[in-house]
């Protein structure tokens, strides 16, 4: 399950749209994929030495330039699912930090295995009342056949910024995988001990394709 889900966030760092830096919108959920993406790749291009010297700095990117529209707090209760009721707010508080720094050690590996890659964003709606939008777009590479990816967005009720909390690979959601997969495991063994394996997973240095 591990390897999907490195496979299915790879579909997130490949939204390779142009180089200049944008400021993001995040009352435009559309605008939010499109620009965000694009300042990863900029950034990515510009620091290759660093990171090629340093690949755990593909971390800092992450962190600095897609972790801030993404829910993670939302995500990772959902993935405690029913059991959040029979956690303390410290017993929560690590999974959330060892949650984040699952999702951003996973995109940093699949930023490792960038290769050019290019999609198409559909085109904006109108948007009223929504709470949630999902947002389509078609991974493309060369030789390969097309990848369809939804990324679902959550707007925040009290500031109106949308942040993505989960995405659709193929018919598989990503959040509902973790919530099987690590939510089981919380059931069976507790938080505690899933807090533990996620932050011995993040140990491990990040790796770029090829070495």
């Amino acid at each position: 399950m591990l390897n999907w889900f490195k496979r299915a966030v790879s579909l997130l760092l490949v939204m390779v749209v142009s180089l200049p830096v944008f400021a993001i919108n995040m009352h435009d959920p559309y605008a939010l994929v499109k620009d965000a993406a694009s300042n990863t790749f900029s950034r990515l291009e510009h620091e290759n030495d660093k990171v090629k010297a340093n690949p755990n700095y593909l971390r800092t990117i992450v962190r600095e330039e897609l972790l801030p529209y993404v829910d993670n707090r939302f995500a990772a209760y959902k993935v405690i699912g029913k059991e959040l009721r029979n956690t303390t707010p410290e017993q929560r508080e690590r999974f959330v930090n060892a949650f984040t720094d699952y999702i951003v050690a996973t995109y940093a590996d699949a930023l490792g295995k960038y290769n050019k890659q290019t999609i198409q964003v559909e085109q904006g709606a109108m948007l009223s009342d929504q709470k949630e939008v999902s947002v389509k777009v078609d991974v493309l590479e060369s030789g390969k056949p097309d990848i369809n990816v939804i990324f679902q967005l959550r707007k925040n009720s009290k500031t109106g910024e949308w942040r993505v909390f989960d995405m659709v690979a193929e018919g598989i959601s990503l959040l509902a995988s973790k919530q099987s997969e690590l939510g089981g495991s919380i059931r069976q063994k507790g938080i505690d001990s899933v807090s533990q394996m996620l932050e011995e997973h993040n140990k491990k240095p990040a790796i770029l394709a090829g070495n």
